[in-house]
C-alpha cells in the first residue's frame, strides 16, 4: 500500500519516488535491512526475537527468539551473515549478553562472544566480526579462514570508544562527561557518526577532531558517506505523539522525508531504501534517489 506524504525542504537531499507499506505477518519492529534490500529483519517493541522477511517473496524465517536479539543487529555486506545478541540471566538473576553469527545461506551458526555482562560493541565486515568486551578486542571470522582486525566503536559506562588495530581507546569528542549513543562508522570508514543524549547527532574523524552537528534528529544512520538518516520525533514526556523521518547532508542540506500522517521512527537504510517503523508496529519503506 502506497502512503501519501509531503515534505519540508531546507535543501535538497534525496529524491523520494514512494513511501510504501511493508505487508507484515504481524506487528514488529525494523530492526534492520539488508545491504541489497531484499529483506528486512524484525523484532519485537522491546527487541525479543529476530525475523528475516524476504521483501520479495514476503516470506519469513526465524532467526532467534531470545531477548535483545533485536537490538543492533549488523548483517555483512554481501547480506549472507546477520550478528545479533542473546541476552539471558545468570544464576544471580544478573543479564548476560551472548554474539552470535547466522549464515542466511546455509542455515550455520556460531557463538562468537560467549555469554558476558560486558559487551560493549561489535562490528561486521565480509570475511569478519570484530567485539569489543569488557574493553578488550577480540575478532573471528565468519567467511574464509582469516579473520581481520576491524575498527570497532563501543560505548562504555556512556563514553564513546573506539578500537583500532585492536587497540581500544576512549574517543568522546565532545567530552567525558556526557553519555554517547548510535555510533557507527561511516561507508568508507573515515568518519564517526554518534548522537550525544538531549543534544542533538553529529559527526567527526577517525581521531575525535574536526567535529560537526548534523541536527537534533535521533537514532542516526548513515545513508552515505555524506549522507545520514534519522528521526525527529515530538513526546509529552510519556507518549510519543508525532515522529519523521529527515535527511540531512554534512554541509548542511537538511530535508523532510515523511508527512504527519504516520508516526515515523527508527530508521534503517541502504542504497535506494529507507525503512522505518511506527509505535503501532507497522513497517513501511521510503524509496529514493539521489
Amino acid at each position: 500500500m502506497a502512503l501519501g506524504f509531503s515534505m519540508s525542504l531546507m535543501g535538497q537531499v534525496l529524491n523520494v519516488t514512494s513511501i510504501e507499506q511493508v505487508n507484515l505477518p504481524d506487528k514488529a519492529v525494523v530492526a534492520a535491512i539488508s545491504p541489497q534490500g531484499d529483506y528486512l529483519l524484525l523484532t519485537s517493541a522491546t527487541n525479543q526475537g529476530l525475523t528475516k522477511l524476504d521483501l520479495n517473496t514476503s516470506q519469513s524465517q526465524v532467526l532467534s527468539t531470545a531477548p535483545s536479539s533485536g537490538h543492533n543487529v549488523r548483517i555483512s555486506p554481501d547480506g549472507q551473515t546477520v550478528v545479533f545478541r542473546e541476552s539471558s540471566f545468570n544464576d544471580k538473576h544478573l543479564r548476560l549478553s551472548l554474539l552470535k553469527s547466522i549464515n542466511l545461506g546455509t542455515g550455520a551458526s556460531q557463538v562468537l562472544v560467549k555469554p558476558t555482562r560486558d559487551l560493549q560493541g561489535y562490528a561486521v565486515d565480509a570475511t569478519s566480526v570484530g567485539a569489543v568486551n569488557k574493553g578488550k578486542y577480540s575478532n573471528k571470522a565468519i567467511a574464509g579462514t582469516k579473520a581481520q582486525k576491524l575498527p570497532v566503536l563501543s560505548i562504555n559506562k556512556g563514553k564513546l570508544m573506539i578500537t583500532v588495530n585492536g587497540k581500544t581507546r576512549n574517543l568522546s569528542p565532545n567530552g567525558d562527561q556526557y553519555s554517547y549513543m548510535w555510533a557507527s562508522l561511516s561507508p568508507d570508514g573515515s568518519k564517526v557518526l554518534y548522537y550525544q543524549a538531549a543534544h542533538g547527532t553529529y559527526v567527526c574523524d577517525l581521531d575525535g577532531s574536526n567535529v560537526r552537528k548534523v541536527g537534533k534528529m535521533r537514532a542516526p544512520v548513515w545513508y552515505d558517506n555524506n549522507t545520514v538518516i534519522g528521526m525527529m520525533d515530538l513526546d509529552d514526556g510519556e507518549y510519543i505523539y508525532a515522529s519523521t523521518i529527515v535527511a540531512a547532508t554534512l554541509d548542511g542540506k537538511v530535508q523532510t522525508l515523511t508527512g504527519d500522517n504516520v508516526i515515523a521512527m527508527y530508521p534503517h537504510a541502504t542504497a535506494g531504501k529507507i525503512a522505518f517503523s511506527t509505535p503501532s508496529g507497522e513497517a513501511y519503506i521510503i524509496n529514493v534517489t539521489k
